[in-house]
């Protein structure tokens, strides 16, 4: 079954069974040209990968990337701004590790969207490059992958941990399936596929080789005992051993969790700004700072992209409870390796982290980015069902493109 356009199979007739037994669907049931547009697209492409970390919830830009520790407490928040390796430039106390490696990485300050401010909407243009058009259903940047370059080996080309996103809110798609590529190209999914990575479908027993018992103590420390560092662990496994696109979601559902949709609603959104200091925080942080080292001392650096960003951030004044609610008009995000320059910051927004006032980055322009980092070519058309012009209706961020 293919989700948006009108079909009652995929365009091959192999079932997700033969997909997952096979770790991907490869050249089967591609005319000549696909396979020849599909072998290009490799050859470009080449061993990059990328390890897209999804901060669900929608992260404040005033406790993470972006302080304002000039502003009137309301606006500022009750945590404090702490230098970084990059002088002038302060990150949250609640990313301590990664203000020390803010000289590895850009820091993206000016992501806006002006659809609607739910998480659904957001995870969609986060994912995706686009929103749902007349039931249409745009496949996740990883389903692209998986349909436009395959797999690397016998490895899946796409994964994701630890499960989909649930309990949003508002139950539509979020922008993480295969949409109407159909469902041969959804992510695998160790959690609910029932397959595990020593099947037939990988080379060398992948299972034996992603164990998290598998690495040094001192490794295993560095990413920290949490179900999130060792999401993050495994995604490196997975890169070193040939995925192509990891997707890691920080949380599995929102309603009723502390999560970064931090409303302070002891029913709803129960998370707060202190949990961003006290517990959110130093898992996200301590994780990724091990990530980022990890990815340079394996040699994987140059060829893995690593994204981490909400579908938006949170509103500038504090709500009653001490939280903050949607805000899609200006948020950060942080992105590294793949070449992406070191040590830079793009995008400015106004004394109160409301608006952008330099750099304005809309959201599908971090899809188009991705793409362009894995040298994915935007205009590339395999199929004549699909309905696209092209991957993304948006040029890269401009200070990315090279």
């Amino acid at each position: 079954m293919a989700f948006g356009i009108p079909s009652s199979q995929p365009r091959n007739s192999v079932s997700r069974r033969d997909f997952l037994a096979v770790g991907g669907l490869s050249m089967v049931g591609l005319s000549v040209a696909e396979q020849a547009a599909v072998r290009r697209a490799r050859q470009r492409s080449g061993d990059r990968s990328c390890i897209l970390i999804v901060m669900a919830g929608g992260p404040s830009q005033l406790e993470t990337f972006d302080p304002k520790p000039d502003a009137p407490r309301e606006i500022r928040g009750p945590l404090k701004a702490i230098s970084t390796s990059l002088p002038g430039v302060h990150f949250s106390e609640s990313l301590p590790r990664l203000a020390e490696r803010a000289d590895r990485m850009t820091v993206l300050r000016s992501l806006h969207h002006d659809a609607a401010p739910t998480h659904e909407t957001g995870l969609q243009l986060l994912q995706t490059g686009r929103l749902v058009q007349q039931g249409v259903r745009y496949p996740s940047i990883g389903s692209m992958v998986s349909r436009l370059l395959g797999p690397r080996g016998r490895a899946p080309a796409h994964v994701l941990l630890p499960r989909p996103l649930s309990h949003t809110g508002v139950q539509t798609y979020r922008g993480d399936g295969s949409g109407f590529l159909g469902l041969d190209y959804d992510a695998v999914m160790p959690e609910l596929d029932g397959v595990s990575f020593d099947e037939d479908r990988c080379d060398g027993t992948l299972a034996e080789l992603t164990q998290f018992s598998n690495e040094p103590i001192a490794c295993r420390e560095a990413y920290g005992d949490s179900r999130f560092g060792r999401q993050l662990l495994l995604a490196r496994q997975l890169i070193e051993h040939g995925v192509r696109f990891v997707t890691v979601n920080t949380f599995c559902q929102l309603d009723g969790c502390v999560t970064w949709d931090a409303h302070a609603d002891r029913e709803h959104s129960p998370g707060t700004l202190y949990d961003y200091r006290d517990s959110i925080g130093p898992q996200f942080d301590r994780a990724c700072a091990a990530l980022l080292d990890d990815l340079q001392d394996r040699g994987l650096w140059e060829d893995t992209l690593v994204v981490c960003a909400g579908e938006f951030g949170r509103t500038p004044r504090l709500n009653e409870n001490g939280g903050r609610d949607h805000w899609t008009n200006a948020w950060s995000a942080m992105m590294a390796g793949c070449g992406v320059p070191q040590g830079c910051v793009i995008g400015q927004t106004d004394a109160t982290a409301s608006e952008p006032i330099d750099d304005a980055i809309a959201l599908p322009q971090l899809a188009a980015t991705i793409y362009h980092r894995l040298r994915i070519d935007q205009s590339t058309d395999l199929h004549q069902d699909w309905p696209l012009d092209s991957l993304c209706d948006v040029s890269p961020i401009k200070s990315l493109v090279g």
